[in-house]
């Protein structure tokens, strides 16, 4: 009997020393890498422990809350094809026309104490605020835009204008995290208007097309404008070029025949038979008129009288 209570106690003791190194042990904690640690003791913030081990007081005394501080974080903004919520995500355009319209929100904790400290305070809610901040940054730009804009430009200047304006949101509510991407997940006009607005969209990608073909085939006669242009003036620089080489020959066949008939008188009076040949042949071609002169010839014959007239008064 007085063995069975000894055995008894001695194991009552061995469990009441596991629990008290079981509740020693509570106040280790690992701490991952990509993590960030906020200690409280007794609700009161006492330290930012890095990745390793901390070393802390048990459980009921230090809590040890640990953040990924490298994990991006994803909220969906706006409409929702899956819920049966038609109006949800629905936005108003300048021209008071309705947009459907979802964005995904890609967030990370902030890794300073202090903003461990704020997403301390504020995770059961940063994301709903973070939500409600998206929806009125967006709802913004699209009431300043009509719907051709919103749906031509949405997706690349939406993201944009949203991480530019939560930027000077999130300093004031303190949540304790960074917008790292935002992009458009949906866009697009109402179901129940979604074919006019499709056959809207095809006009215009076909008016689109008219005008890149027309643009298209004006640069082309430009370009060929431009070429024939350069051809011509090739041409005209090389038919200018033959005649001055011509005209420079001929002066300097010139030059020579005129010091050789100077030099000789016999050669002058050779050329001047050559020269009037030449001009008896050309106008017994012409039929033996002289233009000039048989212009002002009567059916009486020529009165060369009337020529010196003619130089005297040529009026009549």
């Amino acid at each position: 009997m007085l063995l069975e209570t000894y055995t008894a106690m001695l194991s009552l003791r061995f469990l009441l020393l596991a629990a008290v190194v079981l509740w020693l042990g509570s106040g280790i904690t690992i701490i991952r890498p990509g993590e960030r640690a906020v200690v409280q003791r007794f609700g009161a913030i006492v330290a930012h422990p890095y990745p390793g081990l901390w070393l802390g007081l048990p459980w009921g005394i230090d809590r040890v809350e640990r953040f990924s501080v490298q994990v991006v974080r994803q909220i969906a903004v706006g409409y929702d094809p899956a819920r049966d919520e038609p109006f949800l995500g629905q936005f108003l355009t300048a021209d008071q026309n309705l947009v459907q319209l979802q964005l995904a929100v890609h967030y990370v904790i902030g890794e300073s104490d202090r903003e461990l400290d704020a997403y301390l305070a504020q995770r059961t809610q940063a994301e709903g605020v973070l939500e409600r901040l998206c929806e009125a940054a967006v709802a913004e730009w699209v009431s300043t835009h009509n719907v051709d804009e919103v749906l031509l430009t949405g997706n690349a200047a939406l993201p944009i204008w949203t991480h530019q304006r939560l930027q000077q949101y999130l300093p004031a509510y303190q949540l304790g995290i960074h917008i790292q991407q935002i992009h458009v997940v949906w866009l697009t006009p109402p179901e129940e208007v979604r074919p006019a607005f499709a056959a809207v969209t095809q006009a215009q990608t076909a008016i689109g097309m008219q005008l890149l073909k027309a643009q298209q085939q004006a640069e082309q006669r430009q370009r060929q404008a431009r070429a024939l242009a350069y051809r011509l003036d090739q041409q005209a620089e090389a038919f200018r070029q033959s005649l001055l080489q011509q005209t420079g020959a001929e002066i300097e066949q010139f030059q020579t025949l005129q010091r050789a008939l100077g030099r000789s008188p016999d050669q002058l009076v050779l050329f001047w038979w050559q020269e009037m040949q030449r001009c008896l042949t050309d106008l017994k071609i012409r039929g033996g008129r002289v233009e000039p002169i048989d212009a002002q010839a009567h059916p009486q014959g020529l009165d060369l009288t009337h020529l010196l007239r003619l130089r005297d008064n040529p009026s009549r």
